[in-house]
C-alpha cells in the first residue's frame, strides 16, 4: 500500500481493475485506493505478471503493507487471499516498499496537508538527496522531519528502507503522551448514547488540529470590516455576468468569499513577509501565492489550494472555487489540489456565523476566518448610519510571524476589502 497522501496512514482497496494471471506495464492502473483524501488511482511501479492480491476489495491496511505481488509469471494462479504475513516479505514483495514518490507539489514550500511534525523539526541536512533510500522511507522520513543522513540502512547495500525510517522516528518520537490525548479516554458511553466510529477524514483533522494546538504558537488578530462596498460591488460584477451570458444559459456567480480570497492574495503580494513558513532554524519564504479555500463535507474538512491566485481574476477565483468545492465533496480531488497552500480562508458567513477564529494549517504561517457581512447601525460622519459590517480574525504562527507583521497584512486586507475594486485591479 503505498503512501498517496502527506497524510494518509492507511488506504482502502476499493476496486481491483487487475485479476490474478494478467500481465501488467509499468504505469497501469491496478486498482482504485480510497485514503483519507480521496479516491485515486493506484498505478503499478513495475512491469510483470500480477501474481497474487493479497488484499481484497474492501478492505483497510496500512501504509507499506503488502497488498498484491507482482513477478515473473511463474507464482501466477495461487489465488485471492492474504496469505503473507504482515510485513513479511516474499521474493517480489520489496516492491511494497517502493511506491511512486508522493506527488510534488508546484507550490515552492511544504505541501498543506503535511503532518505538523514536518514543518516543527529541524531542516533535512543538504546531502540528504545521495542518501540511498527506498521513495516509501523518504517520504516517511519527510512527513517526520527526520535526516536520512542519520538514519543506518538495513536494505541491500546499505539502503535505508520503510523500517529503517520508523524505527528512527520511534526514537524520536519516544516523548510522553500528551495530557488532552489521556483526558480524551476518559469519556464513557452513557445508555441513552450512541457510539459513531471515527472515519478516515475526521481522525486525521482531530489529530491534525491538536498537534496544530500544542506545536503552534497561535495569535489572534480581529478587525470589523466596513462591507458596504464589498456587497455592491458583487452586486454589480454578478449583474454584469448576467448581462453577457447567452439567452437561456446560466449566469455565473462571484462571492463574497471570492473577492475575500482575491484580496487575500493581494495582500499577500503587498507583504511578502507573510508568505513564509516556520521550518526548525529557518523560514521558507514562499515566492507564489496558493491559497486555500475550507470546504465541509459530509464526513470533515478538506482545504483544496487554489494555484497562483494572486494572477487570477475573480471569476476565475470563483470558477476554480466551485470546481474543487464539487470535486471534494465527491472525493475526486489529486493529491496536488490540496497541498502546497501558502495560507488558508474559511468563511462561516453563511451560516450566519458572525465571528470566529481558525486553527493554522501548518505549515501554513495564517488562516483568515470569515464572518456574514450583516448591516449593523454606524458612525459615518458624524451621523448613525445603517451599512454592511464584516468580522474577520486572522489566526497567525508566531514562530513565522509577528504581531505588527500581521497587524500591517490586516491593515491592507481590510483596505482592499473597503475599496473592493482597487483589489481587483
Amino acid at each position: 500500500m503505498p503512501r498517496l497522501s502527506d497524510t494518509m496512514q492507511e488506504g482502502t482497496v476499493s476496486t481491483w481493475t487487475k485479476k490474478v494471471g494478467d500481465r501488467v506495464d509499468k504505469g497501469d492502473i491496478l486498482a482504485e485506493i480510497e485514503t483519507d483524501k480521496a479516491t485515486m488511482e493506484l498505478e503499478a511501479y513495475d512491469a510483470g505478471v500480477l501474481e497474487r492480491i493479497v488484499v481484497e476489495a474492501g478492505k483497510t491496511v496500512p501504509i507499506g503493507e503488502i497488498i498484491a505481488v507482482i513477478g515473473d509469471g511463474s507464482g501466477a494462479g495461487k489465488g485471492t487471499g492474504t496469505g503473507v504475513p504482515a510485513g513479511e516479505a516474499t521474493p517480489a514483495a520489496p516492491a511494497a516498499d517502493t511506491p511512486p514518490e508522493p506527488p510534488v507539489s508546484a507550490a515552492p514550500g511544504i505541501p498543506t496537508a503535511q503532518p505538523v511534525a514536518a514543518a516543527t523539526a529541524g531542516p533535512t541536512a543538504g546531502n540528504t538527496a545521495a542518501v540511498k533510500a527506498s521513495p516509501l522511507a523518504r517520504a516517511i522520513a519527510r512527513d517526520a522531519g527526520l535526516d536520512l543522513s542519520t538514519v543506518r540502512g538495513s536494505g541491500p547495500g546499505g539502503r535505508i528502507v520503510r523500517a529503517d525510517v520508523e524505527a528512527a522516528v520511534a526514537g524520536l518520537r519516544s516523548a510522553p503522551t500528551p495530557a488532552s490525548a489521556v483526558s480524551s479516554s476518559a469519556v464513557r458511553s452513557g445508555p441513552d448514547d450512541e457510539e459513531l466510529p471515527l472515519n478516515k477524514v475526521r481522525r486525521i483533522t482531530a489529530r491534525r488540529l491538536v498537534e496544530s494546538k500544542q506545536q503552534v504558537p497561535h495569535f489572534y488578530l480581529t478587525r470589523t470590516i466596513d462591507a458596504e462596498e464589498l456587497v455592491q460591488a458583487r452586486a454589480q460584477i454578478n449583474a454584469g455576468l448576467a448581462a453577457i451570458t447567452p439567452n437561456g444559459g446560466t449566469a455565473s456567480k462571484v462571492s463574497v468569499n471570492d473577492l475575500v480570497v482575491k484580496a487575500v492574495a493581494s495582500a499577500l503580494r503587498a507583504h511578502p513577509e507573510v508568505n513564509v513558513s516556520f521550518a526548525g532554524d529557518k523560514l521558507i519564504k514562499h515566492n507564489r501565492v496558493h491559497v486555500g479555500i475550507a470546504v465541509s463535507l459530509d464526513d470533515g474538512l478538506i482545504v483544496p489550494v487554489i494555484r497562483d491566485t494572486d494572477t487570477l481574476t475573480v471569476t476565475q477565483i470563483s470558477a476554480a472555487s466551485t470546481d474543487l468545492a464539487t470535486r471534494a465533496r465527491a472525493g475526486k480531488l489529486k493529491p496536488d489540489e490540496f497541498t502546497g497552500g501558502t495560507f488558508s480562508v474559511t468563511n462561516l458567513g453563511m451560516f450566519g456565523v458572525d465571528e470566529f477564529s481558525a486553527i493554522i494549517n501548518p505549515p501554513e504561517p495564517a488562516i483568515l476566518a470569515v464572518g456574514r457581512a450583516k448591516q449593523e447601525a454606524v458612525v459615518r460622519d458624524g451621523q448613525i448610519v445603517a451599512r454592511h459590517t464584516m468580522r474577520v480574525t486572522l489566526s497567525v504562527d508566531h514562530r513565522a510571524v509577528d504581531g505588527a507583521g500581521g497587524a500591517r497584512f490586516l491593515a491592507t486586507l481590510a483596505s482592499l476589502l473597503e475599496n473592493p475594486f482597487a483589489a481587483l485591479a
